[in-house]
């Protein structure tokens, strides 16, 4: 078994859109210990399955095809150049909310590359495995090492930066709004930042507040002002530092101790645990 974890963005800056009708990015990726659970059992040779790898998934629902799973691709992707890796089924527990700007598929699919590895001893160095996580989806490379991480291109652009936030509780609240990712980057207007973020990053928690900014929060809170409150309401109780992760719909916010948020939020998605 593996436990894959989330991320979020500190700061996410559009920058340029590109001739393939992607957009280039500027963001920082850290690491956050909200977890999903992925295991691997073979498959009988007599299960009667036209597919060599199945999965099903518990805890939080999750729509569409299984074999478009990131999960399966990522199997597919090593079955392909090690056909020798057997029929199996994955149980995926999730944890991590969906559609939530958090990198939960990417990290299941990256998580499924490691599981792979160790389990068949297929011998892939950390590079190798970061080049096939780039094949399966623009932030898989980061879930890789789940290291601070500064990013460029679409996000696939790495480089590790020195960035301690292990004195900091981060507390995620999800509302139950999906921001679909095409309709946010269709809203923007992509230009460089007066400074980058990761610069900015490197400075005290108390000083990114007005200058620490997800481009997507101005389009995304505009067509769903419930998400803006939330950031609001958790500086409010007290945050240093709140913002979006990724395009939404989920809001962090940075404390100094841990906070209640079940009060303030309900049946919403929340928790506040200690950063590392």
């Amino acid at each position: 078994m593996i436990t894959p974890i989330a991320k979020i963005n500190l700061g996410l800056n559009v920058v340029e859109r590109r001739p393939d009708g992607y957009h280039n990015l500027q963001t920082v990726f850290y690491p956050v210990a909200i977890k999903d659970a992925l295991e691997i059992y073979p498959m009988a040779e007599q299960f009667p399955s036209e597919f060599n790898c199945d999965i099903k998934i518990t805890n939080i629902p999750v729509e569409g095809d299984e074999q478009r799973n990131l999960v399966v691709k990522a199997y597919n992707l090593l079955k392909a150049d090690f056909p020798q890796l057997p029929r199996l089924h994955a149980h995926l527990y999730k944890g991590i909310p969906t559609q939530a700007g958090m990198g939960g598929g990417s990290s299941d699919a990256s998580a499924m590359l490691l599981l792979l590895n160790d389990t068949f001893n297929l011998q892939l160095t950390d590079e190798q495995l970061i080049n096939y996580a780039a094949r399966l989806g623009a932030d898989c490379p980061f879930f890789i090492l789940n290291r601070p991480a500064y990013a460029e291109g679409i996000g696939e652009k790495l480089q590790p930066i020195a960035l301690d936030l292990s004195d900091w509780y981060i507390a995620v609240v999800r509302p139950d709004i999906p921001v679909p990712t095409k309709e946010a980057f269709s809203l923007i207007t992509p230009a460089f930042p007066s400074k980058n973020c990761k610069d900015i990053v490197m400075q005290p928690v108390e000083t990114w507040r007005n200058e620490l900014i997800n481009d997507f929060e101005k389009s995304v809170f505009a067509l769903h002002p419930e998400i803006g409150a939330i950031k609001e309401q958790l500086y409010d109780m007290g945050a240093t530092y709140a913002a979006m992760s990724g395009s939404g719909s989920s809001i962090f916010g940075l404390f100094k101790h841990p906070i209640d948020l079940k009060e303030s939020f309900g049946d919403m998605f929340s928790t506040c645990i200690k950063l590392t």
